[in-house]
Formats: C-alpha cells, structure tokens, sequence
C-alpha cells in the first residue's frame, strides 16, 4: 500500500513521462514538480528504478481484479473478455499517462528487475485471456482448430494496438466508443457461426 506522498510521486512520474519521455523523469524535474525537495523524494523511494517498479505494481493493483474477477465470473467467455477490454478501456480513460509508462516496454529493457516485471505482467494477463478462451472453446463459442495461445495474441494485441492508437492521435477520441465499437467487430471475427 502507498503512502499519500509515495501515490503523489507515483503518478507525478507517470505524467512526466507521458510528457517528457523516459529521460524526462529525473529526481529534479519531479521534486520540482511535486514541490519538495530531493532528498524528500529519497524518503519514499532510493532510485528511479524504485520509483518505476511502484508504478507496475501501481498498474498491476488497478488493472489484476479484472482478470481474476472475470474468470471466476458467470457468463460467457466473449462476454468475459469484453468486461476485461471495457474495464481496460476504463483504467486508460481514466489516466491517459499511463498508457505512455505501460506500452512503452522500451523503457523496462535496460534494467532486469523492470524488464521481468513487465514480462510478468504481460504472462500473467495473456494466461488469463488464455483460461477464458479455452472455456469458450469448451463451450462451442471460439473454434476449436484455432490456437488458443494465437487468439490470445490476437485479442491481448488488438488491445494494445487500439489503445496506442489512441495515445498516438494525442487522445483525440472517445476509447470507451472506440472501444465498444471495436470489440462488437473483433467478436464476429473470433466467435463461431
């Protein structure tokens, strides 16, 4: 659990980095953002990497019930999937920044602790989809002669691809349409006929 100052410098960083790219979070620009001094930032947090392994955990704490609520949930797997896209949809919407720290996995490679998180984030929510989409397969509702790891590919991407999509117009239309509309086309191509 965060701290008030520690959420503060959390989301301080993923709005520079949003704005100013990777090299635009420095302890200077944050502390001169945020309006404490240096040392005050080291306090909370002994490096930079700190601070970004707090904003994965930081995503993973908002966006992890929605996987593990969906699977345990009644109803169909398309329908699960479209909860976990909307509920994502949502999280961005609610904090565009944050799209630039989570799909920007560029910024993660130099440093192993980042680049494992990250990985594991990305396993542990393609598995999610994965035990969805072999319930539909179970089901009759996905083809059964289709991969589940490649549908899994395809509508985890179709994700990310909208939502940079998105950050690349400058947030210039409503994700939550978007979004709506997009999944009602992505079910009539991965359901059955």
């Amino acid at each position: 659990m965060l701290t008030d100052r520690q959420l503060e410098i959390v989301q301080t960083s993923i709005q520079l980095i949003a704005q100013k790219g990777i090299q635009g979070l420095t302890l200077k620009n944050l502390s001169k953002e945020i309006g404490i001094s240096e040392p005050a930032i080291y306090r909370h947090y002994e490096n930079k990497i700190e601070i970004l392994i707090s904003i994965l955990d930081y995503f993973i704490e908002h966006t992890m019930g929605i996987f593990t609520t969906e699977i345990q949930k009644q109803g169909s797997a398309i329908d699960k999937i479209e909860r976990i896209f909307m509920s994502h949809f949502e999280v961005f919407s609610s904090s565009p920044a944050l799209v630039a720290v989570i799909f920007s996995e560029e910024i993660f490679r130099n440093e192993p602790v980042l680049t494992q998180r990250v990985k594991d984030i990305m396993e542990r929510n393609s598995r999610a989809i994965n035990t969805i989409i072999e319930e539909g397969k179970a089901s009759g509702q996905f083809e059964q002669d289709v991969s589940s790891k490649h549908m899994t590919i395809i509508i985890m991407g179709s994700l990310r691809l909208l939502v940079k999509q998105w950050q690349m117009a400058d947030f210039g239309f409503d994700l939550r349409n978007e979004g709506a509309a997009f999944f009602q086309s992505l079910k009539k191509i991965v359901l059955t006929h």
